[in-house]
């Protein structure tokens, strides 16, 4: 009897299988080979992921069932059964969370001079200090909120800390309820003065609940308790009634911050009663509530970074400029001359902003045409497109004003590009654009040459530093017109659906894959193995699952690094035990999406923005670009080989759904490293080249 690869018991669950990464994160704050604010770092990216994950994912589901929906995914959870397993297996991964914090990293960064403590703890200057900060810069921006018959509970913003007072009048029997909301202008927490070496900190939350006798003079504090709600922010982005796509995504902004209550949390030793009362003002019982034993908001953790203390956090270091840029007149020529991958942080992302700077400045550049998609704030990118339409140059901007928790940045930037002349598209009507790409159109004698960026990751320099990513300089006259192909789609109704090398969706890519998957299938021999190896983000679609398990059956060796979700169950036998899943999660943000083919001893590379889900495959607009240069092709393979060979922040997936880690490993290896190692010998190498020039 044939097998049913839609059989539900060979999927994993998309959202437990999320928060199995997340769990991955929290694993590195306990890994003593990272510095301590490091440490501290992860035990903020676990809660900020956290929360998105409640606003978005878990938002989405109760959605579902409120309208009754199901959309069932291909593991057969219903959607209440979705919301009850995150539950039981998120409620211990935030107590252990607070457990890491409480009992391992506030102790050690107390030995290192660094201390969270109550205002009642300090000394008496210290809090003479503070009094005094409070009545300057915090009392005049806090505003009570009583609650009563006339005055209904407030709608607080999402992922704001708000303090619950109980309070009465003096000889009075009658207790009454306020509110007080942190607002997310003040600082999240104030560092206090200290005669010694210690850095004292005290966080605002708690410098407010010392002093509410300023807000409620004359009255009697009964009791106080800290608590923040958690708003569904899945916005509702249907363009078919939208005249105005920008405008529409502000109206639905301004919904995101009264959405529906998804999650309370509130801080241990709230008295029951005051607990109730939360729970029928918001409509939120039982696994939604979470008691935290420690602070609320653990994100801020991250502005840990910026203390003056070299030796808790990761050694700097310099990205390398590519050999390939050095002694050349400008970046045109070095392109010109060959391809050139660019492998982020390791090597420097000031090349890909050269290439729009020059560009911007160049007489003989015609037109400069560009994807954004997450930039950041001061980005030197998007004001050299200005530059360049004052040049004279023809610029036009694909902005994505759908960008999850960017819309509002992306819309900022949009307004921008749009009044300094730049011609701003939002993409095709339905679909998210999510491809990485730049070109520049260039005279050159009699002719016209294209010269393109094509990556994997976003045009930030911020990110660039904290993600890996893949990038290619080329000037490949069939990519040329691809990209010129591409951007027709984008900004005009051209209806191509056939590329020269691009791999594009929705139109290409999915079948474009399933075809290099069945030239795997049908070339594998024992004698010349056909073997497939993925670098993505995530793995959710099933249909690709299901080409995966077909190509395990028939032999074919698949190896996978998956930083993120994945519902592929590797290791079943008779079905996926030719297949072999990993997690890389270090110090970097492994971002990469990078695609071997190998068969008849030949292989087909290539890289992109997909990630193999769903919605990258049908419903955005994705550019996976293959690597021909036979140099480039050797580097990328290098990669892979390098990033497998891992095995000291590689996490292995079993077929029951556990992630462990290779245990009593005789000869330790990290890629990310390696990778640094490897820069900073090449950065070296390319100084010394540069000054005897």
């Amino acid at each position: 009897m044939p097998i049913n690869l839609k059989d539900p018991k060979y999927y994993f669950n998309r959202e437990l299988s999320w928060i199995q990464f997340n769990e991955r994160v929290l694993y590195e704050a306990l890994d003593e080979t990272h510095p301590l604010i490091e440490r501290l770092k992860f035990i903020a990216i676990f809660s900020s992921n956290l929360d998105e994950f409640f606003m978005i994912r878990v938002g989405g589901l109760k959605q579902q069932i409120d309208a009754d929906i199901r959309d069932i995914p291909i593991d057969g959870l219903e959607p209440e059964e979705q919301v009850s397993r995150i539950s039981t297996m998120l409620h211990p991964l935030v107590a252990r969370q607070a457990k890491i914090l409480e009992e391992v990293l506030l102790p050690e960064l107390t030995k290192q001079g660094i201390v969270f403590r109550k205002v009642k703890d300090l000394s008496e200057q210290s809090q003479a200090y503070l009094k005094n900060y409070f009545h300057k810069k915090v009392y005049p921006v806090l505003t009570p909120l009583a609650i009563d018959t006339a005055h209904p509970f407030p709608q607080l913003p999402g992922l704001a800390i708000n303090l619950l007072v109980k309070l009465r009048e003096p000889n009075s029997t009658l207790v009454r309820t306020a509110v007080v909301q942190i607002p997310s202008s003040l600082r999240k927490f104030i560092s206090v003065p200290s005669e010694g070496d210690d850095m004292e900190f005290v966080f605002m939350e708690n410098l407010v609940a010392e002093h509410l006798e300023m807000l409620f003079p004359y009255m009697e504090i009964l009791r106080v308790a800290s608590f923040r709600f958690t708003r569904n922010a899945d916005l509702d982005l249907s363009e078919a009634e939208a005249d105005d796509l920008l405008k529409h995504i502000e109206r639905e902004l301004r919904k995101r911050r009264v959405g529906a209550v998804v999650r309370i949390e509130v801080t241990q030793g709230i008295e029951p009663s005051d607990l109730q009362f939360l729970k029928e003002v918001t409509g939120i019982y039982g696994n939604d509530i979470y008691i935290i034993p420690t602070y609320l908001d653990l994100t801020i953790l991250m502005k840990l970074l910026k203390l003056n203390k070299p030796h808790l956090k990761d050694v700097p270091f310099t990205p390398s400029l590519h050999k390939e840029f050095v002694n050349k007149s400008n970046i045109f020529d070095a392109i010109k001359e060959k391809d050139i991958l660019l492998q982020h942080p390791y090597y420097s992302f000031m090349p890909v902003v050269e290439f729009v700077e020059t560009a911007a400045n160049d007489p003989n550049v015609l037109a400069i045409k560009q994807t954004l998609y997450r930039t950041s704030g001061d980005s030197a990118i998007v004001r050299a497109l200005r530059t360049a339409v004052g040049n004279g140059k023809q610029v036009t901007a694909l902005i994505e004003l759908k960008a999850r928790f960017d819309e509002e940045n992306n819309i900022e930037w949009a307004k921008h590009l749009d009044n300094a002349g730049v011609n701003v598209v939002y993409g095709v009507l339905g679909l998210k654009t999510h491809c990485k790409i730049c070109m520049v159109v260039r005279r050159e004698g009699e002719d016209i040459k294209r010269y393109l960026h094509v990556g994997t990751g976003n045009y930030n320099s911020n990110t660039a530093k904290l993600y890996t990513d893949i990038g290619l300089m080329t000037c490949d006259e069939d990519m040329g017109e691809d990209a010129t192909e591409l951007f027709n789609l984008l900004t005009g109704y051209s209806l191509r659906r056939k590329w020269n090398k691009f791999l594009i969706a929705p139109t290409s890519l999915r079948s474009s894959f399933v075809e290099l998957i069945h030239e795997c299938v049908d070339h594998q021999t024992p004698e010349q193995p056909s073997r497939i190896m993925v670098v993505i983000n995530s793995l959710v679609d099933p249909k690709m699952i299901q080409e995966l398990y077909r190509a395990s059956q028939r032999g074919v060796k698949i190896d996978m690094i998956i930083r993120g979700i994945c519902c592929l169950k590797p290791g079943i036998p008779g079905i996926s035990e030719n297949i072999t899943v990993k997690s890389i999660v270090g110090r970097f943000l492994e971002h990469p999406r990078i695609f071997y083919f190998e068969s008849k001893g030949q292989s087909k590379i290539f890289c992109g923005s997909a990630d193999w889900m769903t919605r990258n495959l049908n419903r955005r607009v994705e550019l996976v670009f293959p690597i021909l240069d036979e140099d480039v092709k050797a580097q990328v393979s290098h990669i892979l080989k390098t990033m497998w060979k891992d095995n000291v922040k590689s996490h292995y997936l079993h077929a029951d759904g556990s992630y462990k880690k290779l245990e009593g490993i005789a000869e330790p290896f990290s890629a990310q490293e390696y990778f640094l190692a490897y820069a900073q010998k090449k950065h070296q190498e390319v100084d010394t080249t540069m000054q005897a020039s």
